[in-house]
């Protein structure tokens, strides 16, 4: 059944934009009467059939042809029947593929879970709509997630897209637009949002350092999370003691959030 498309509030885009400092203000106010979601819409979807060649167990690179690609985890169990969970992870400003996942340590995770791990590397230093608009990484996180749903049974009640900094901001806008594949959502130290109309209501899983120096907490998730409740969305929050990072305990808390084994 096809999803309503629902307006975002003036209030809540407006709230985003406020406290983000100038130069995500000025790309969010770029946005401002624009179909900018349109450009951010997903096509791919978990396949109905089980995979003809599925990926075994491990890290495999996506080789998609390109310098910058990207990687899937697979687990060394997964459920046996319903499909796996499937959690996107987004890289922050200058990261990788490779470094997102370790920063959340989310190969240990993933098994532990049994949940699949598909990472991407932004076709720039960042992500598209940070630098101007929503584009290329658009298109190619298409193309992986494509490619990962041919290769594997994934549960289409959990599919998830998360993120640290610049890949948080960018996971809250792309999982908001898209809330008919994403049903949750994690963002890690995010800066804000961009998302002129949306589908769906995704859960959301926030978390920020009290002394983050790169992101202020002030003037983003306390601005973004009372706006996003207010918008609809249930939003689980945490602030801990600590600078512009992801702690263990974090990462590992938003997994089990994911998993349902967390309330």
């Amino acid at each position: 059944m096809p999803h309503e498309r629902d307006r975002v509030t003036r209030r809540l885009f407006l709230a985003l934009g406020a406290g983000v400092g100038s130069a995500a203000v000025a790309c969010v106010s770029a946005f401002t009467g624009q179909r900018s979601s349109e450009r951010a819409r997903l096509r791919a979807r978990p396949k109905k059939d089980a995979p003809k060649d599925p990926m075994t167990p491990g890290e495999h690179p996506l080789a998609l042809g390109s310098e910058r690609d990207g990687l899937v985890y697979v687990p060394r169990e997964l459920a046996p029947e319903g499909g796996a969970p499937l959690v996107v992870m987004l890289h922050g400003a200058g990261g990788s593929a490779n470094g997102i996942t370790r920063r959340v340590t989310a190969f240990a995770l993933a098994e532990e879970f049994k949940a699949v791990v598909l990472a991407t590397d932004s076709r720039g230093q960042t992500w598209d709509v940070i630098r101007g608009s929503f584009g290329p990484d658009v298109t190619f996180l298409d193309d992986a997630m494509d490619l990962t749903f041919k290769r594997l049974a994934i549960d289409p009640r959990r599919v998830a897209i998360g993120g640290f900094s610049d890949g948080a901001s960018y996971a809250l806008s792309l999982g908001l637009i898209n809330g008919d594949l994403f049903t949750h959502i994690v963002a890690f130290s995010p800066g804000f949002l961009v998302a002129d109309a949306t589908i769906g209501h995704p859960t959301i899983f926030v978390s920020h350092g009290k002394q983050d120096e790169i992101l202020p907490i002030t003037s983003t998730s306390r601005r973004l999370v009372p706006s996003l409740q207010e918008a609809g969305y249930s939003v689980r929050y945490r602030e801990f003691d600590g600078p512009h990072t992801v702690p263990p305990p974090i990462a590992r808390e938003a997994f089990e959030w994911l998993s349902g084994q967390s309330r």
